[in-house]
């Protein structure tokens, strides 16, 4: 399958990708993932992004482009990918149509993971990370904590939450993600490939994509 996945932090993204790809080999792609790749790689649009990324500034769209054409290239897109997050913006959408047309790729389904705010909130501020760079395993306090209270299961590092997702840099990420969602839907509605699935949990959101997609 051919996807791409929108949705707020928070919204499961991540999951159903994971999901989905254990179906059909459908590889998972990040654009987060990919950046952190290349410039792990040293290849020449990891320098370069790099560059962008000490500063701490955004990495410009053409660069981004560039790198995911070369990531929807690779052998273990064959089988299909699950975009996540990504497309971010208008420009990107419409760059990444254009990229699919010259490449001969046909999405199948924009899927928006609709979630809404109250759980995204409770969702986010019971996340926790494991501040190991190699590991990064997420917890949830509620649902899924640590079996030692602050310790990573897998790597035995501190599991702490992350400064942008207390509840005020949470509700400043929701405005700026819906600042530019609705775009994108618009986009994506114009084109007829998009659906809005509500879904409290994965695994409904998952069940949902199979049935639209006729598996």
């Amino acid at each position: 399958m051919k996807l791409i996945l929108l949705g707020a932090p928070g919204a499961g993204k991540g999951t159903v990708a994971k999901l989905l790809s254990a179906i059909d080999g459908s590889v998972q792609i990040s654009t987060g993932d990919i950046l952190r790749g290349e410039v792990q790689a040293g290849s020449d649009l990891g320098r370069q992004a790099e560059e962008y990324m000490k500063k701490g500034d955004l990495v410009p769209d053409s660069l981004i482009m560039g790198i995911m054409e070369k990531r929807l290239q690779a052998p273990d897109c064959a089988k299909g990918f699950l975009l996540d997050g990504f497309p971010r913006t208008i420009p990107q959408a419409r760059a990444l149509k254009e990229l699919m047309a010259r490449l001969d790729i046909t999405l199948d389904m924009v899927v928006n993971i609709d979630v809404s705010r109250d759980v995204l909130l409770d969702r986010l501020t019971t996340r926790r990370t494991c501040v190991n760079p190699a590991c990064q395993a997420i917890y949830n306090i509620k649902s899924n904590p640590p079996q030692k209270d602050g310790i990573c299961n897998k790597c035995g590092s501190p599991v702490v939450q992350r400064d942008d997702e207390t509840a005020e840099a949470i509700n400043h990420r929701l405005e700026t993600y819906n600042q530019k969602t609705a775009p994108l839907i618009g986009f994506y509605q114009e084109d007829g490939m998009f659906h809005n699935i509500t879904g409290a949990t994965s695994d409904i959101v998952v069940n949902a994509i199979k049935s639209e997609l006729g598996m």
